[in-house]
């Protein structure tokens, strides 16, 4: 299996209630369900308030690494990028467990 990890933060002045970034949010939150190769999905909000943190996360896990390509190819996930984009930026990790 390959976990899939992503930490996004805002860009300087956005904030969470922006419409946009509630449209992002939907977009990830309807990838479960809607992606054959998801085996497990949460994504929600950072709840820590230290400087360090991350605003928001998606922790996802498939099957193999060609699984994983398949998802980040699939046309619902780049929609989501492509709101991402406009608004934040991110870190991934993707490791076999």
């Amino acid at each position: 299996m390959i976990r899939h990890l992503v930490l996004f933060k805002l860009n300087e002045g956005v904030r969470r209630d922006d419409p946009k970034v509630a449209e992002g949010v939907e977009a990830f939150r309807a990838l479960e369900g809607n992606i054959p190769e998801i085996r497990f999905w949460e994504c929600a909000w950072n709840i820590s308030d230290r400087p360090i943190a991350y605003d928001f996360a998606i922790n996802a896990a498939f099957d193999d690494a060609d699984a994983l390509r398949r998802y980040v190819e699939h046309p619902d996930h780049q929609a989501g990028v492509g709101l991402w984009r406009e608004f934040a930026t991110w870190v991934i990790a993707d490791y076999e467990f």
